[in-house]
This record gives C-alpha cells, sequence and structure tokens, in this order.
C-alpha cells in the first residue's frame, strides 16, 4: 500500500513538477466501474475505482493506471489494489527528426511496471511503435520482455493500444481499450493468455453542460475477455461492466 500511495502522490505531483516545454499535455481520470460474472476472485461481483493519467513529455509519452477493487459480499479479503506504470521513450523526440517510413510514425523504448497486492510485481521493457491508420485517433504496439520479480509469469507480451473517436450529433463516441498477449511463457506451469479489455463510452457531459465540457464526463460499458486468466490453464473470464469516467 505504501508503493501505491507513493505512486500516486508522485503522479498527482508530476504536471506540477515540469513546466514549459517538458510536459507537452497531460490528462488524469476517475473511473467507477461496477461488474460480475469475475473468475479467480473473492466474489463475484466488483465495483472499481480506477485512477489513469496518461500525457507527453520532451522525451516521450506516459500511462499509468491504479484500481481499487471492492469485492462485493466476498469471502476472504474485501479490497485489492493493481497497477502499472508506463512510461515511453520516442526515439523521434530524443533525436529531433521523424523515425518511422509509411504508416510507422514513431519507434519508442517503451517500459512498464506492474505492480499491487499479491504476487504480481513483474517488469516489461522492449520496443514500442505508432502506426497511423484511418479512424484511428491513435494506435500503439507495444512488445515486451516480461521479468517476474515474485510469480511466474516471465516471457514475452504484446500490447496494442488504441482510440477511435466516432461524431454523433453534438457529442462522440469514444471506443478505446489494450489488448495483453503474453505468447510465450518461460513456465510450463504458466500458460500463455490473451487479456481484451475495450471501453465504449459516450461523451454525456457535453450534452448536458455544453461544448466547454467535451471529453470529461463519459458513460459506457466494459468488456472484459481473458482466456487462461493468470495463467491458468481454462480459466477464461468474460464479462461486462457499467463504467462511468470523468476527465479532470
Amino acid at each position: 500500500m505504501k508503493k501505491t500511495c507513493l505512486c500516486l502522490a508522485l503522479l498527482a505531483a508530476a504536471p506540477q513538477a515540469y513546466c514549459g516545454d517538458w510536459v507537452q499535455w497531460t490528462d488524469t481520470s476517475v473511473t467507477v466501474l461496477y461488474g460480475d460474472d469475475y473468475k479467480l476472485a473473492n466474489s463475484d461481483e466488483q465495483t472499481t475505482v480506477t485512477i489513469e493519467s496518461a500525457g507527453a513529455w520532451k522525451y516521450g509519452d506516459w500511462f499509468v493506471f491504479h484500481d481499487f477493487i471492492n469485492f462485493n459480499g466476498g469471502v476472504g479479503d474485501s479490497n485489492t489494489n493493481y497497477g502499472e506504470i508506463s512510461p515511453r521513450f520516442s526515439a523521434s523526440k530524443i533525436l529531433g527528426t521523424k523515425v518511422g517510413a509509411g504508416a510507422i510514425s514513431d519507434v519508442s523504448l517503451a517500459f512498464t511496471m506492474e505492480h499491487g497486492d499479491g504476487p504480481v510485481e513483474t517488469f516489461l521493457y522492449g520496443v514500442g511503435v505508432d502506426v497511423q491508420v484511418p479512424y484511428f485517433t491513435y494506435l500503439q504496439l507495444n512488445t515486451y520482455r516480461r521479468d517476474a520479480n515474485d510469480n511466474n509469469s516471465s516471457g514475452w507480451q504484446f500490447t496494442p493500444c488504441y482510440r477511435i473517436d466516432i461524431p454523433v450529433g453534438s457529442s462522440n463516441v469514444v471506443i478505446d481499450g489494450f489488448i495483453d498477449w503474453v505468447f510465450a511463457s518461460d513456465e510450463a506451469s504458466y500458460s500463455n493468455n490473451i487479456h481484451i479489455n475495450p471501453q465504449i463510452k459516450y461523451d454525456l457531459g457535453s450534452v448536458i453542460f455544453g461544448q466547454s465540457q467535451k471529453n470529461r464526463l463519459m458513460v459506457g460499458i466494459e468488456y472484459d475477455y481473458w482466456k487462461n486468466k493468470y495463467g491458468v490453464d481454462g480459466v477464461n473470464q468474460s464479462t461486462y461492466s457499467m463504467i462511468v469516467k470523468y476527465h479532470f
């Protein structure tokens, strides 16, 4: 929990710690999710509060999130937490010239630290590629080497991240999310797995409060599919959550 508090403190301080050209843009949001039918959890139902930060800085970009999960009516521990810190270092920004060709707009060194309650601490490092594709606001393809500190999930992982914006009248529908595919595991006891997590959100804030509040208050659903969850062969999760998200 001390690590969690430190990460959140650094997250809150980041926009104030750098100024001028160091931070180009930043976005912080809070999401509340409610869903059921979760596998390998202390309860079937869960309520999750997620704090996220994304942004770009002089030499790259970052994405940070932390989940605070409450097991509704569960047996044993009533809550847990899990988060990831994912900075990337852009070759184009560092070298001062575009690195890429065709649809590839940039190449980055990509890192992720997984942390939270339980034996989840894992360090990932690899290469990220930004790809320009019609209808996508952004598409990032990251390939990582996983080094697990206190679990058996070491191996190789491929993680696309994406966003699509669809105008609807004076508002907007956002489809975004990620795919984590552990396609090569070092341990026979840890099965290759794929975690697909799209969100479909409607910009309700711009409808209720006007265009000045565009992209602030979002409502929608999240679909969570996880084949061989946590690397456990044959445990497949398929569940929906209702979500409310606010961007500060």
